[in-house]
């Protein structure tokens, strides 16, 4: 089948704006698009950029906006998105050249949370034991593989980069739920900011951007019910 693939593209060394190019290239309905943007890079034009790696949804490297929404290319197939496909870069960060964008906001939201098991109590003699029932209440946000669809899907996000966003909060999430974890208290004050858990507004493009089906907007209303919580004490 043929296939019309329009491409974001914009080199600052080169380019005053941005614009798109199309490309007609002959696909099979279970081909990734980063099947088809890799065939544009090594048949037919060269200089295209794109950020890719493992290629099975884990690495979250190609992260991109497909027909206006935020997937990874590599986990979305011709036939879901049919003959005529459109790719640009993740909204609210800048872009570097084509659909390669400035990931280093994302990652100071990342790194603010303190994305880390934090316990100082002396060492177990052996590991340090959780039930499944404690293991449940943060399994879900252990599944983020930090590819950024989430908070570059929000409106929030994209009205001022300040906004810590909603994959930042779901890595805080993991460990203020997380029984072992002694870290909750200093993980709350961060988020207890107008540019924390409360600029989100439930607006859910990050619950349906996310690649994982992490259930992002109900892990952000668990930790705002969890500094509600705390200041009542």
């Amino acid at each position: 089948m043929e296939v019309k693939l329009r491409v974001f593209r914009y080199n600052p060394e080169t380019d005053k704006k941005a614009r798109f190019e199309t490309y007609t290239l002959e696909a099979e309905p279970n081909d990734q698009v980063l099947d088809l943007l890799n065939r544009v890079k090594w048949e037919q034009d060269g200089t295209l950029s794109y950020r890719r790696s493992c290629a099975h949804g884990v690495c979250g490297s190609d992260a991109m906006r497909i027909n206006g929404v935020n997937r990874l290319a590599c986990k979305v197939l011709v036939k879901t998105v049919g003959r005529k496909i459109t790719v640009e870069p993740l909204l609210g960060v800048p872009v570097i050249k084509d659909l390669i964008v400035d990931m280093e906001p994302f990652f100071d939201h990342y790194r603010s949370v303190l994305p880390f098991l934090i316990n100082d109590e002396p060492e177990p003699a052996c590991e340090r034991l959780q039930s499944p029932e404690e293991r449940a209440l943060f399994d879900d946000t252990t599944k983020c593989i930090l590819c950024g669809a989430c908070t570059t899907s929000c409106p929030s996000f994209w009205a001022s980069m300040e906004y810590v966003g909603p994959a930042a909060i779901v890595q805080a999430h993991r460990f203020i739920f997380d029984s072992r974890d002694r870290g909750a208290e200093a993980r709350l004050a961060i988020l207890d900011d107008r540019m924390g858990v409360w600029r989100c507004h439930d607006v859910f493009n990050c619950t349906d951007a996310c690649p994982r089906e992490i259930e992002v907007t109900k892990a952000v209303g668990e930790v705002k019910m969890a500094i509600a919580a705390s200041k009542k004490h």
